[in-house]
């Protein structure tokens, strides 16, 4: 099933997909949308084209385990998704997953503004490994886990 991840930004949005063997996670660009709802209207319009089964929005957790500000902004970013599409939109577990984004970026000496509008992709395609890691490594799960 092809799977559609979502790292929500005020401005940037990310969007990564994996192919039907949910085997590779590759980023597909940058939303570039500082309206909440229109925003999520095109994630919604993005699944349609990817003809995705399954919507992970990443959860930006705090380190200590706690649900801040942003947080609860991509939950409700989430649930209003859940309104557009036909398709099961979960939430998942995305700490540290820029910092990561930021460091492969280093590593490949990408840097200044083609770094600005890849970097919240490569963090989606990043959720999208983590989401599609805890499936393999899990069978048995409930693919909607949160």
């Amino acid at each position: 099933m092809k799977i559609l991840a979502v790292d929500y930004g005020d401005s940037h949005t990310g969007l990564a997909c994996c192919d039907r063997t949910e085997t590779l996670a590759s980023p597909l660009g940058i939303i570039h949308e500082k309206n909440f709802n229109i925003c999520v209207e095109k994630v919604a319009a993005a699944s349609v084209e990817y003809e995705v089964g399954l919507i992970v929005v990443g959860n930006p957790i705090n380190m200590n385990g706690s649900y801040g500000p942003r947080s609860e902004k991509c939950c409700l970013f989430a649930e209003l998704l859940r309104n557009f599409v036909e398709v099961p939109v979960v939430m998942w577990d995305e700490r540290s997953t820029t910092v990561t984004a930021h460091n492969m970026m280093n590593e490949v000496n990408k840097r200044g503004k083609k770094r600005k509008e890849v970097i919240d992709a490569v963090a989606a395609a990043i959720i999208l490994e983590s989401y599609l890691n805890f499936r393999h490594n899990n069978p048995d799960a409930d693919p909607t886990i949160q």
